[in-house]
């Protein structure tokens, strides 16, 4: 069987009504099947943004550093980003309805005990297991959405619509925590999810048809091993490299061991016969060039909500509700944007519609390294976000159809997999490099300042472990101190925040070139130019 008929023959679908004219849209059902799928999708993606907004509450509230509150945010993207290849695989072999019924109940049972978490290190390690719970889900969305619609540009639509969704959750996360935090405790950012988990569950069993992959292989269980040694040390090093130092014997040895586990997982995976991830797929400039372009745009957007957060709660001064609900106007233009950006790429073209997407995020962020700690959220807060929120619209819709549309429908799973894995990879990624370019300079630039003050040892060692921490130590400091800690305290703030910004703005700068030098300006609708092993 040659691509072209792989693609216009799609698996079968249980209540199926799949056509092979290429013109019936697939199953008879498929909008309200994008529906649940697209609530599926939310409730995994907001959980990577809705704890951010609760960052001040879980400092003050559980004595959690900035390394710590970078592992609350990360052990849950971490375990996600690690088992969303063998998960897409899982999928594919046993069924896709099931994978994502199981996810769920993972995810909402996992969501339950971390409302109820008693330490900054529990809450982590249950964050952790609700990475397992997403894993399963996020891959089978994707994967049963290809499967469901038949017709092109009905999928090249539904696939808008299912990043727009992406794109809202992102920036509906702080909202919805921000409103929880204003009325109850910080442990209903995590409740919230359970009553939407049985919704959701029933909806699938009720609505969504199963399918799998015919062809799947074994389990690749030493590729499994290798992918998520090599991102957990990867992650490890970064975030505790300004903790421990850079030149340290355990980051030397966890950066160089993470490296070569890297290595080593690509030459596995070129030998073996059923590989988790077939990297000979990344020889095709579509697909290759999209993976990194959503890489990048992810890296750039989660690091810089990990800052823009506290930033504007601990320096502006915002409530948790204040705050979240400035970020509605980046759900709003990303929300408008993600359907926009596939009728630009029918008329303009895949390169140049995520090329200007990824340019526009990084001006965007540009923008916001240049705020201040007295800046106004209108005249400068506002148009920066709006800027990279457009960026992002624009970007993650052609660049998953480009993903999507360089596999047959037989492998949704695997490009599925790989599409979510390089979003939550460079998410992951962008929390733990940008977290740590601030926390490395946020320390010794307040610590300077706190020396300058003549406090001793034990408080500046307190304040520089987070900004609710420096906070917390003015609060108790004599009054003559209390405005100049504030003052030390925000002002190296605003010094990590730039370089954070900046260092954002350069990842998705760079995306941006890859998108303009190597993604092609229109995929043929009709051919699979990497086929996949078997």
């Amino acid at each position: 069987m040659n691509s072209t008929q792989i693609l216009v023959e799609p698996e079968a679908v249980e209540g199926g009504g799949a056509s092979r004219d290429g013109e019936s849209a697939g199953h008879p059902r498929r909008w309200w099947v994008l529906a649940v799928l697209c609530l599926s999708l939310f409730l995994v993606v907001v959980d990577n943004t809705i704890v951010n907004v609760a960052l001040p509450t879980l400092s003050a509230d559980l004595d959690a550093s900035t390394t710590q509150l970078q592992w609350i945010v990360d052990a849950y993207t971490l375990v996600f980003a690690s088992l969303l290849l063998a998960f897409g695989h899982f999928g594919d072999r046993f069924g896709r309805r099931g994978a994502l019924a199981l996810g769920l109940v993972l995810f909402g049972a996992t969501s339950a005990l971390a409302a109820f978490a008693t330490s900054a290190g529990a809450l982590i390690g249950v964050r952790a297991l609700m990475g397992v719970g997403a894993a399963l889900v996020f891959p089978a969305t994707l994967a049963i959405l290809m499967n469901v619609f038949t017709d092109k540009k009905q999928r090249a639509a539904a696939i808008g619509i299912w990043s727009g969704a992406t794109g809202m959750a992102v920036a509906a996360g702080p909202v919805a925590g921000g409103f929880l935090l204003e009325h109850f405790w910080w442990g209903s950012v995590f409740l919230v999810n359970v009553p939407i988990v049985v919704l959701a569950v029933v909806a699938v069993m009720a609505v969504v048809p199963t399918s799998k992959d015919p062809n799947s292989g074994r389990l690749d269980w030493f590729g499994l091993v290798l992918s998520v040694a090599s991102i957990g040390l990867l992650v490890w090093s970064i975030i505790e490299g300004p903790r421990l130092g850079w030149t340290s014997p355990a980051i030397v040895v966890g950066g160089v061991s993470a490296i070569a586990l890297l290595a080593t997982f690509i030459w596995w995976e070129r030998r073996v016969s059923h590989p988790l991830l077939d990297v000979s797929l990344f020889g095709n400039a579509r697909f290759s060039a999209a993976s990194v372009t959503i890489a990048t745009a992810f890296f750039g957007l989660f690091g810089f909500i990990f800052m823009i957060t506290q930033y504007m709660q601990l320096v502006l001064g915002y409530s948790p509700l204040e705050a979240g609900l400035r970020t509605v106007p980046f759900a709003v233009a990303t929300g408008v944007c993600s359907p926009l950006s596939i009728a630009l790429m029918h008329r303009f073209g895949s390169k140049l519609v995520v090329f200007g997407g990824l340019a526009l995020m990084s001006i965007g962020f540009v923008m916001a390294s240049r705020l201040q700690a007295d800046s106004s959220y209108l005249s400068d807060v506002l148009p920066s976000m709006i800027v990279m929120a457009c960026g992002l619209g624009l970007t993650t819709s052609p660049a998953t159809e480009a993903i999507m549309g360089a596999l047959p429908v037989d492998k949704a799973g695997v490009g599925s997999a790989v599409n979510d894995t390089t979003r939550e990879l460079g998410g992951t990624l962008g929390v733990a490099i940008v977290g740590s370019v601030f926390a490395s300079l946020y320390g010794p630039q307040l610590l300077e300042k706190l020396q300058a003050l003549g406090l001793p040892t034990s408080t500046t060692d307190a304040a520089t472990e987070s900004m609710s921490a420096a906070l917390a130590v003015a609060a108790q400091a004599p009054a003559e101190l209390t405005a100049g800690i504030v003052d030390a305290a925000k002002d190296a703030f605003m010094v990590g925040f730039t370089r954070g910004s900046l260092v954002a703005a350069g990842a998705t700068a760079l995306g941006a070139i890859v998108a303009l030098l190597f993604l092609p300006a229109r995929a043929r609708d009709d051919l699979v130019t990497v086929e996949p092993r078997h």
